[in-house]
């Protein structure tokens, strides 16, 4: 491979695993994975339900610890890191797309896409917060509550809320499951777009294998582990292409 081409590691994990402990069971829900995503990649984690891969998100994001193995993120090797530095790195080294929205209910559209772009500390936080209303196509419900839109609307507002914090990795858990496909392909080119435009990392997990053909990369997950790792077969596709 030439190295001169391959984009700068963001993110890097050695020898992770996580286990849970039930009574006198224990759970392995990812075992052994090492990898590394460059910058500017748009990866699908790719695998069905209970397979590990929304784990392998988490631990990225620093919402969970591993039980073995080191996790570095920007640089910064968050499995070492304290409670105090895991809220920093929240802040500023990542940004979510939760499959649940996590919007707040007291707050309107606009409210929860600002609260994003203030927390991660961004210049303009209403200037950004507008533009990215509006690239979700929500310009016109920005004054409306979390319970006043349907639920790929709330899905949308949370995007807009990840796209506003501005941070070099970008997590998304089934950021289309609650969408129409019309929808689904608007939030696609969204989240593509910024790994040309800012070099930002794009982690999406999904169990649909026709968004992972849009992929530079397809990291498949089966039973807590990597069984694959490369690029889409036959290369990646148009968004334009897709069908689901």
């Amino acid at each position: 491979m030439d190295t001169a081409s391959t984009p700068s590691p963001v993110i890097a994990l050695t020898g992770v695993a996580r286990e849970y402990r039930l009574g006198e069971v224990v759970v392995t829900a990812l075992r052994d994975v090492s990898l590394t995503i460059g910058e500017g990649e748009f990866v699908v984690v790719l695998g069905p339900s209970g397979s590990g891969k929304t784990t392998l998100l988490n631990l990225i994001g620093a919402l969970d610890s591993p039980t073995r193995g080191r996790i570095v993120v920007g640089g910064r090797d968050i499995t070492a890191a304290s409670r105090s530095e895991l809220a920093r790195f929240r802040r500023s080294g990542v940004s979510f797309v939760f499959q649940t929205f996590n919007l707040f209910p007291g707050l309107t559209a606009r409210e929860n896409v600002a609260f994003g772009a203030r927390v991660a500390g961004r210049e303009d936080p209403a200037g950004r917060t507008a533009r990215m209303l509006e690239r979700v196509g929500l310009a016109d419900r920005a004054d409306h509550f979390p319970h006043e839109l349907s639920g790929g609307e709330q899905q949308r507002v949370a995007i807009a809320r990840a796209l506003a914090m501005g941070n070099p990795v970008l997590l998304a858990d089934e950021p289309t499951g609650e969408l129409d496909f019309r929808t689904g392909v608007q939030i696609l080119e969204l989240l593509h777009e910024q790994t040309h435009a800012s070099g930002t990392a794009v982690l999406v997990v999904t169990h649909n294998r026709e968004i992972a053909r849009v992929a530079d990369r397809v990291i498949e997950v089966s039973s807590g582990a990597v069984v694959a790792d490369g690029p889409p077969e036959g290369g990646p596709s148009e968004i334009a292409d897709l069908r689901w």
